[in-house]
């Protein structure tokens, strides 16, 4: 790219049908050097500035001898320098794999040994967890400068000297995501270049622009936020971090940066409509608001629409990229309860436990396939082939364990985790239908439903229940409510209450841990 580039040009290689996410922000960068980029809090770097910083990362890891394709860890906090190095890796060619902080030290260290991570940026929020990795050669560079790695800004080279251009291809490894937390066994999604460019052009349908500014306070680590993170940098717009999810520091932020887009998981939209002062908020810079990653209730879905401007649009897909439904809500208000119909060029299908489809109306398991597909499990191909189901004509599909139905206009209501499914007495119980019972009841705010063990029926259910503040109903008298509007082969064997119910930083019930608890009691 050269410096004479173009407003118009820019148009161009948003319509090519591959293009490089490092590349948009150095073509921002000389089209428009003084926009912002990136701001948390008092910090911000503009698109010139993003663009140096992002090239002394690629030129520093081609330095230090490192080679494209090969795999460079994150493991930190939010912060502007996570998101330089982020982009200055996929610059150099290289591979992002980036890590929840909140992972145990064994943890991290299987992930970094089954990544083949030659280096490992983090900062003093995981230098405990850190000390206790024990890996040869594993280069660890501190983003804030702190004691838990050589400083990045002793690390860097000098500003001005140029990185080693790296042609990108569609099927090139962007990122490793180490998805399971929840499940089990960390498994590592490799998700291509092409598939992180079909998401970013499909941003265009939802007003991103220059005049984008996004506010993102789920982890970089997390595919959730990096859906809106990556397209809002490729059309040129702003990006506000917010380290760490506050419903008030939320709502001011939004309503002093004129917020025109951001994501937020279920429970959050939750808290921010829950907060006392949410309608004294001027939200009406508002164009879209994104969610993902965990069940998204129809009344919720209702309350967002009639408090809050802009449109609400809800993601229903996998990380692992096998095909994805939308929900355009503020379109569609009678379909709050499904996660929508297949985006353009997704193929999704429903499949029984014989791996045969479904006619319309049943329930099967959700399979999906889409342009933008992960290249399979990193170094586990037999993971690989447990995830894919191919149609007659040989058609690849990535199964997402979800079961699901599609009603007579193709929109797609989920019923439950395939895993989650409770088989009590022969009978197929779905969490979600005693949960939604669970809900009606005024003194509710939330609950989770989970199969035990049990010697009579194989398993029952169980129920973990939040209550709204000043609510004093007993767990005995909950249960006993909930049971005369239940299905008898659906009644509760046990009610327990909590004061929250356990989640993932990106906001999934924790359903292992509750079935844990229950069993330890």
């Amino acid at each position: 790219m050269n410096a004479k580039l173009q407003p118009a040009d820019l148009q161009s290689l948003l319509a090519a049908d591959f293009g490089s996410i490092p590349a948009m922000v150095h073509a921002h960068a000389l089209v428009a050097p003084g926009q912002r980029a990136l701001v948390q809090g008092d910090q911000s770097l503009n698109y010139a500035e993003l663009d140096v910083l992002s090239e002394r990362v690629a030129a520093s890891l081609q330095a230090s001898g490192l080679q494209i394709g090969q795999a460079i860890a994150l493991c930190a906090a939010t912060s502007i320098n996570y998101a330089a190095v982020f982009l200055g890796v996929l610059r150099a060619g290289m591979v992002v794999v980036p890590l929840t902080p909140g992972a145990t030290p064994a943890s991290l260290q299987a992930m970094l040994i089954d990544a083949d991570a030659r280096l490992l940026f983090l900062d003093d929020s995981v230098k405990d967890q850190a000390s206790e990795i024990a890996i040869d050669r594993l280069q660890r560079i501190s983003l804030d400068d702190s004691g838990a790695g050589r400083p990045l800004s002793d690390w860097l080279v000098e500003p001005g000297r140029p990185a080693t251009a790296v042609q990108l291809d569609p099927d090139q490894p962007f990122n490793i995501i180490y998805s399971s937390g929840t499940t089990g066994e960390p498994k590592g999604i490799v998700q291509p270049h092409g598939m992180r460019w079909a998401y970013s052009k499909r941003a265009a349908k939802y007003g991103y622009g220059p005049d984008t500014v996004s506010l993102l306070s789920t982890p970089l680590y997390s595919n959730t936020t990096l859906v809106v993170f990556f397209p809002t940098l490729t059309f040129g717009g702003t990006v506000v971090l917010q380290a760490k999810f506050e419903a008030q520091a939320w709502l001011r932020l939004a309503e002093k940066e004129r917020i025109t887009h951001t994501m937020l998981v279920p429970v959050q939209y939750q808290r921010l409509l829950a907060h006392p002062e949410f309608d004294h908020f001027d939200l009406s810079s508002f164009r879209y608001k994104f969610s993902t990653s965990a069940p998204f209730a129809p009344t919720l879905k209702a309350e967002v629409l009639r408090r809050w401007p802009g449109g609400l649009v809800e993601f229903y897909g996998m990380t692992e990229g096998g095909g994805s439904c939308i929900l355009e809500a503020h379109v569609f208000p009678d379909k709050l309860h499904t996660v929508g119909q297949p985006a353009a060029g997704h193929d999704i299908r429903l499949i029984d436990e014989q791996g045969d489809e479904v006619s319309l109306g049943q329930t099967g398991e959700v399979v999906g396939h889409s342009p933008g597909m992960m290249k399979g499990y990193h170094k586990r191909p037999d993971l690989t082939r447990q995830a894919e189901w191919f149609d007659a004509m040989g058609k690849r599909f990535i199964r997402t364990g979800d079961v699901g139905r599609f009603d007579e206009d193709g929109y797609l209501t989920l019923l439950d985790r395939r895993k989650d499914l409770i088989i009590s007495g022969g009978f197929n119980l779905y969490p979600s239908d005693l949960e939604a019972v669970l809900c009606q009841h005024p003194a509710v705010q939330e609950a989770a439903v989970v199969g035990v063990a049990s010697e009579r029926w194989g398993e029952t259910p169980v129920a973990f229940v939040v209550r709204q503040p000043g609510q004093h109903i007993t767990a005995a008298e909950l249960k006993d409510w909930a049971n005369q509007r239940l299905g008898k082969t659906q009644r509760l064997t046990d009610l327990r209450f909590m004061a929250s119910l356990p989640r993932s930083p990106i906001g999934k019930v924790l359903k292992r841990e509750l079935r844990d608890s229950w069993s330890k009691a």
